[in-house]
């Protein structure tokens, strides 16, 4: 047990390092954990729905089919909070990555 918990967070942590150089696919598939609570992750949908996005602006169709789909089910407050913190998501990589 305690292997496939290194496992599922050496995984989250190698597709958010991927992620913060912008990679859509590791934005999706940060998505797809916290909207399904795979990777060791609890379900968390403005996690979801902020990585979702993300991988929809770095080009993902799918990315932003998902995003509607997990919006679905979130209240507006919720979306706001989700959009809140993909645009500091994106403010605090875009200074890393310019150092």
């Amino acid at each position: 047990m305690a292997n496939s918990i290194k496992s599922a967070q050496f995984l989250i942590e190698s597709r958010l390092a991927d992620a913060a150089r912008g990679d859509a696919d590791a934005c999706y598939d940060l998505g797809i954990a916290y909207s399904c609570g795979t990777g060791g992750v609890d379900i968390d949908l403005i996690e979801a729905h902020k990585w979702f996005n993300l991988s929809a602006l770095a080009g993902s169709e799918a990315g932003q089919q998902l995003r509607g789909e997990v919006a679905d089910d979130m209240t507006a407050r919720e979306i706001a909070e989700a959009q809140r913190q993909a645009r500091a998501w994106l403010s605090d990589t875009s200074i890393r990555n310019a150092a």
